[in-house]
């Protein structure tokens, strides 16, 4: 799983990360409201993990504004020292699939975590996969960027949602290859070719670019803010 961790306690977000990584899990960090919802908002993650009481902005407050602001529903556990019922209503309200409340098992988290991812994937919600301004529907093969349509050949669709699955890292060469023809890619350098069309295709009308070559190491689609 890609996981967002929204936590202003160092120690604790640190051992989180170090725990989630030794689990094969890949985590960003963010160590306030503001900030958390920024991330939330620009890229493309399987789970939050969220704070219920952050500096700039609350937890619910976060958790209520992504749900309005996203279409994409994305499983978040809120982690809370606040132990009323009221606490916990509240923040399932706001629009929290699961609460956890601190002290806290680090495997009850993975756990939870898990789960949730699990229940998302079977209930087919992660159908629309979003970056920043871009969005790609599964369900329609419809891709838009600030709301405009943008025509793709089904190629073309196959590697933009590679790479939108994978917005947290660098793609490598031989990886796209293998997963767009599997034992047998075409002769001569047809991945270099789907790439600029793709790039043509979703930044050149935009200012901001979102497609970027790695040089010796592959190809990312990240929001890596202003160029």
């Amino acid at each position: 799983m890609h996981v967002l961790l929204v936590e202003d306690h160092p120690d604790l977000a640190a051992n989180l990360g170090d725990f989630l990584g030794n689990h094969g899990h890949s985590v960003d960090f963010a160590a306030d409201g503001p900030s958390g919802l920024r991330l939330a908002q620009a890229q493309r993650f399987d789970a939050i993990v969220l704070d219920r009481l952050l500096p700039g902005l609350d937890g619910a407050s976060v958790c209520r504004r992504l749900r309005a602001s996203s279409s994409r529903h994305v499983p978040l556990l809120m982690l809370t020292a606040m132990d009323t019922v009221n606490d916990r209503v509240e923040g399932l309200r706001a629009g929290a699939d699961d609460y956890l409340v601190k002290p806290f098992a680090m495997v009850e988290l993975l756990a939870r975590l898990e789960a949730l991812h699990r229940r998302a994937t079977a209930a087919g919600l992660d159908r629309v996969l979003t970056l920043g301004d871009l969005e790609f529907d599964l369900d329609t093969l419809i891709a838009r960027r600030g709301g405009e349509t943008i025509s793709l050949t089904p190629a073309l669709r196959k590697l933009l949602e590679l790479l939108m699955r994978d917005t947290h890292r660098v793609v490598t060469r031989e990886e796209l290859e293998r997963r767009l023809w599997g034992d047998a890619p075409p002769e001569g350098d047809v991945l270099r070719a789907h790439i600029y069309a793709l790039r043509v295709a979703i930044d050149k009308p935009w200012p901001k670019k979102l497609l970027h070559t790695i040089h010796g190491s592959g190809y990312r689609l990240a929001d890596l803010g202003d160029d």
